[in-house]
Protein backbone atom coordinates (compact mmCIF):
# COMPACT_ATOMS: atom_id res chain seq x y z
CA UNK A 1 0.00 0.00 0.00
CA UNK A 2 1.56 3.30 -1.06
CA UNK A 3 1.90 6.08 1.47
CA UNK A 4 -0.14 9.15 0.57
CA UNK A 5 1.63 12.31 1.67
CA UNK A 6 -0.48 14.83 3.53
CA UNK A 7 -0.73 18.25 2.02
CA UNK A 8 0.89 20.86 4.23
CA UNK A 9 -0.17 24.48 4.66
CA UNK A 10 2.47 26.85 5.97
CA UNK A 11 1.11 29.69 8.09
CA UNK A 12 2.88 33.00 8.69
CA UNK A 13 1.27 34.46 11.81
CA UNK A 14 1.96 37.24 14.33
CA UNK A 15 3.96 36.24 17.41
CA UNK A 16 1.02 37.28 19.62
CA UNK A 17 -1.65 35.35 17.69
CA UNK A 18 -3.50 32.78 19.81
CA UNK A 19 -6.51 32.12 17.55
CA UNK A 20 -5.41 31.18 14.06
CA UNK A 21 -3.92 27.80 14.91
CA UNK A 22 -7.01 26.92 16.96
CA UNK A 23 -9.38 27.71 14.11
CA UNK A 24 -7.29 25.93 11.48
CA UNK A 25 -6.89 22.79 13.61
CA UNK A 26 -10.65 22.64 14.26
CA UNK A 27 -11.53 22.96 10.60
CA UNK A 28 -8.91 21.17 8.50
CA UNK A 29 -9.57 17.56 7.48
CA UNK A 30 -7.05 14.85 8.37
CA UNK A 31 -5.44 14.81 4.93
CA UNK A 32 -4.13 18.37 5.42
CA UNK A 33 -1.82 19.63 8.16
CA UNK A 34 -0.65 23.15 8.96
CA UNK A 35 2.71 24.42 10.21
CA UNK A 36 3.33 27.88 11.65
CA UNK A 37 6.12 30.44 11.67
CA UNK A 38 5.77 33.48 13.91
CA UNK A 39 6.65 37.06 12.97
CA UNK A 40 7.00 39.73 15.65
CA UNK A 41 3.85 41.75 16.36
CA UNK A 42 2.39 42.59 19.76
CA UNK A 43 0.10 45.53 18.94
CA UNK A 44 -2.05 46.10 15.89
CA UNK A 45 -0.85 49.61 15.06
CA UNK A 46 0.62 51.60 12.19
CA UNK A 47 4.24 50.72 12.97
CA UNK A 48 3.87 47.01 13.76
CA UNK A 49 1.75 46.30 10.69
CA UNK A 50 4.62 47.60 8.55
CA UNK A 51 7.58 46.11 10.43
CA UNK A 52 6.16 42.61 10.74
CA UNK A 53 7.15 41.99 7.12
CA UNK A 54 10.80 42.78 7.94
CA UNK A 55 10.93 39.15 9.09
CA UNK A 56 8.97 37.76 6.14
CA UNK A 57 11.80 35.98 4.36
CA UNK A 58 13.11 34.41 7.58
CA UNK A 59 9.65 33.02 8.31
CA UNK A 60 9.28 31.69 4.77
CA UNK A 61 12.65 29.92 4.93
CA UNK A 62 11.67 28.23 8.19
CA UNK A 63 8.46 26.93 6.58
CA UNK A 64 10.48 25.69 3.61
CA UNK A 65 12.31 23.41 6.06
CA UNK A 66 8.93 21.72 6.72
CA UNK A 67 8.41 21.17 2.97
CA UNK A 68 5.02 22.89 2.95
CA UNK A 69 2.95 22.92 -0.24
CA UNK A 70 1.62 26.46 0.08
CA UNK A 71 2.32 29.46 2.33
CA UNK A 72 -0.44 31.64 3.75
CA UNK A 73 0.15 35.15 5.13
CA UNK A 74 -3.23 35.26 6.84
CA UNK A 75 -3.04 38.82 8.17
CA UNK A 76 -5.55 41.33 6.83
CA UNK A 77 -4.08 44.54 8.23
CA UNK A 78 -0.38 43.92 7.35
CA UNK A 79 -1.22 42.63 3.86
CA UNK A 80 -3.31 45.72 3.06
CA UNK A 81 -1.01 48.21 4.79
CA UNK A 82 0.46 49.97 1.76
CA UNK A 83 -2.48 50.23 -0.59
CA UNK A 84 -3.31 48.87 -4.01
CA UNK A 85 -1.06 46.02 -5.12
CA UNK A 86 0.78 45.65 -1.80
CA UNK A 87 -0.83 42.25 -1.14
CA UNK A 88 0.51 40.97 -4.46
CA UNK A 89 3.94 42.41 -3.68
CA UNK A 90 4.02 40.36 -0.46
CA UNK A 91 2.72 37.29 -2.28
CA UNK A 92 5.57 37.61 -4.80
CA UNK A 93 8.16 38.03 -2.03
CA UNK A 94 6.99 34.81 -0.39
CA UNK A 95 6.91 32.89 -3.68
CA UNK A 96 10.37 34.13 -4.68
CA UNK A 97 11.90 32.68 -1.49
CA UNK A 98 9.79 29.53 -1.19
CA UNK A 99 9.25 28.46 -4.78
CA UNK A 100 5.73 27.52 -3.65
CA UNK A 101 2.35 29.22 -4.20
CA UNK A 102 1.50 31.90 -1.64
CA UNK A 103 -1.61 33.67 -0.45
CA UNK A 104 -2.21 36.79 1.60
CA UNK A 105 -5.41 37.41 3.53
CA UNK A 106 -6.13 40.59 1.57
CA UNK A 107 -5.71 38.87 -1.80
CA UNK A 108 -7.93 36.05 -0.54
CA UNK A 109 -10.62 38.52 0.55
CA UNK A 110 -10.67 40.23 -2.84
CA UNK A 111 -10.85 36.86 -4.60
CA UNK A 112 -13.64 35.68 -2.28
CA UNK A 113 -15.72 38.81 -2.86
CA UNK A 114 -15.31 38.39 -6.61
CA UNK A 115 -16.19 34.69 -6.36
CA UNK A 116 -19.39 35.58 -4.48
CA UNK A 117 -20.10 38.52 -6.82
CA UNK A 118 -20.24 40.93 -3.88
CA UNK A 119 -19.33 44.53 -4.69
CA UNK A 120 -20.19 46.10 -1.31
CA UNK A 121 -19.47 44.94 2.22
CA UNK A 122 -19.91 45.91 5.83
CA UNK A 123 -16.48 45.77 7.46
CA UNK A 124 -16.10 44.86 11.16
CA UNK A 125 -12.80 44.68 13.03
CA UNK A 126 -11.50 44.64 16.61
CA UNK A 127 -8.63 47.06 15.95
CA UNK A 128 -8.32 50.86 16.07
CA UNK A 129 -9.43 53.61 13.69
CA UNK A 130 -6.00 54.34 12.20
CA UNK A 131 -5.51 50.70 11.23
CA UNK A 132 -9.08 50.45 9.97
CA UNK A 133 -8.59 53.46 7.73
CA UNK A 134 -5.92 51.82 5.55
CA UNK A 135 -7.76 48.47 5.48
CA UNK A 136 -10.88 50.21 4.14
CA UNK A 137 -8.86 52.33 1.73
CA UNK A 138 -7.29 49.16 0.31
CA UNK A 139 -10.72 47.68 -0.44
CA UNK A 140 -11.99 50.87 -2.04
CA UNK A 141 -8.85 51.09 -4.22
CA UNK A 142 -9.61 47.53 -5.35
CA UNK A 143 -13.06 48.59 -6.55
CA UNK A 144 -15.32 47.65 -3.63
CA UNK A 145 -17.77 49.79 -1.72
CA UNK A 146 -17.58 49.86 2.08
CA UNK A 147 -20.58 51.97 3.14
CA UNK A 148 -20.38 50.98 6.81
CA UNK A 149 -17.64 49.93 9.19
CA UNK A 150 -17.54 49.14 12.91
CA UNK A 151 -14.49 48.67 15.12
CA UNK A 152 -13.82 47.76 18.74
CA UNK A 153 -10.75 49.99 19.12
CA UNK A 154 -8.36 47.41 20.62
CA UNK A 155 -4.60 47.74 20.00
CA UNK A 156 -3.21 44.78 21.97
CA UNK A 157 -3.28 41.67 19.80
CA UNK A 158 -3.31 39.45 22.91
CA UNK A 159 -6.44 41.26 24.05
CA UNK A 160 -8.05 40.69 20.65
CA UNK A 161 -7.26 36.99 20.99
CA UNK A 162 -9.10 36.88 24.32
CA UNK A 163 -12.37 38.10 22.80
CA UNK A 164 -15.06 35.39 22.83
CA UNK A 165 -16.47 34.24 19.51
CA UNK A 166 -19.78 35.75 20.62
CA UNK A 167 -18.20 39.23 20.30
CA UNK A 168 -18.66 39.02 16.53
CA UNK A 169 -22.40 38.42 16.68
CA UNK A 170 -23.86 41.81 17.60
CA UNK A 171 -21.36 43.85 15.59
CA UNK A 172 -22.29 41.87 12.46
CA UNK A 173 -26.01 42.28 13.13
CA UNK A 174 -25.58 46.01 13.75
CA UNK A 175 -23.66 46.70 10.55
CA UNK A 176 -26.01 44.82 8.25
CA UNK A 177 -28.14 46.87 5.86
CA UNK A 178 -29.57 46.64 2.33
CA UNK A 179 -26.49 48.58 1.18
CA UNK A 180 -24.11 45.68 1.79
CA UNK A 181 -23.94 42.32 0.01
CA UNK A 182 -21.58 40.69 2.50
CA UNK A 183 -20.21 41.14 6.02
CA UNK A 184 -16.48 40.92 6.74
CA UNK A 185 -15.15 40.08 10.22
CA UNK A 186 -11.52 41.11 9.84
CA UNK A 187 -8.44 40.09 11.87
CA UNK A 188 -6.86 36.66 12.06
CA UNK A 189 -6.71 36.78 15.86
CA UNK A 190 -10.45 37.41 16.29
CA UNK A 191 -12.24 34.15 17.07
CA UNK A 192 -15.00 34.45 14.49
CA UNK A 193 -15.50 31.30 12.41
CA UNK A 194 -17.76 29.38 14.80
CA UNK A 195 -20.64 31.81 14.32
CA UNK A 196 -20.48 32.25 10.54
CA UNK A 197 -23.19 29.72 9.63
CA UNK A 198 -25.56 31.12 12.26
CA UNK A 199 -25.00 34.72 11.14
CA UNK A 200 -25.54 33.81 7.48
CA UNK A 201 -28.84 32.14 8.35
CA UNK A 202 -29.99 35.34 10.08
CA UNK A 203 -28.60 37.90 7.63
CA UNK A 204 -29.19 35.90 4.43
CA UNK A 205 -25.87 37.02 2.95
CA UNK A 206 -22.26 35.82 3.02
CA UNK A 207 -20.27 36.37 6.21
CA UNK A 208 -16.49 36.29 5.74
CA UNK A 209 -13.58 36.19 8.17
CA UNK A 210 -9.83 36.59 7.74
CA UNK A 211 -9.08 32.96 8.56
CA UNK A 212 -11.99 31.67 6.50
CA UNK A 213 -11.06 33.47 3.28
CA UNK A 214 -7.38 32.59 3.75
CA UNK A 215 -8.19 28.91 4.27
CA UNK A 216 -10.61 28.94 1.32
CA UNK A 217 -7.95 30.36 -0.97
CA UNK A 218 -5.36 27.84 0.22
CA UNK A 219 -7.71 24.87 -0.22
CA UNK A 220 -8.84 26.11 -3.63
CA UNK A 221 -5.20 26.32 -4.72
CA UNK A 222 -4.41 22.83 -3.40
CA UNK A 223 -7.53 21.49 -5.14
CA UNK A 224 -8.14 18.43 -2.97
CA UNK A 225 -11.42 19.30 -1.20
CA UNK A 226 -14.72 20.07 -2.91
CA UNK A 227 -16.68 21.27 0.15
CA UNK A 228 -16.09 22.13 3.81
CA UNK A 229 -19.48 22.71 5.42
CA UNK A 230 -20.18 24.43 8.73
CA UNK A 231 -18.28 27.68 8.20
CA UNK A 232 -20.28 29.64 5.67
CA UNK A 233 -21.27 29.58 2.03
CA UNK A 234 -17.74 30.31 0.79
CA UNK A 235 -16.20 27.08 2.12
CA UNK A 236 -19.35 25.04 1.58
CA UNK A 237 -20.17 25.92 -2.03
CA UNK A 238 -17.15 27.60 -3.60
CA UNK A 239 -14.23 25.18 -3.31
Amino acid sequence: MSHIKKKRIGLLIPSSNTTQEQEFSQILPDKISFHSARLTLKDVDLSSTIHIVDELERGVRSLNDADVDIIVFALTAPSSRNGLGYDLELKNRIEDVSGKPAITASTALINALNELDCKSLGFCAPWSEDVNAFAISFLIENGFEVPDTKILGIRSNLEIGRLPSSSTYQIAIDIDSPKVQAIMLACGNWMSMKGVDHLESILQKPVLTTNQVSLWSALKTLGIISTLPGYGVLLRDHL
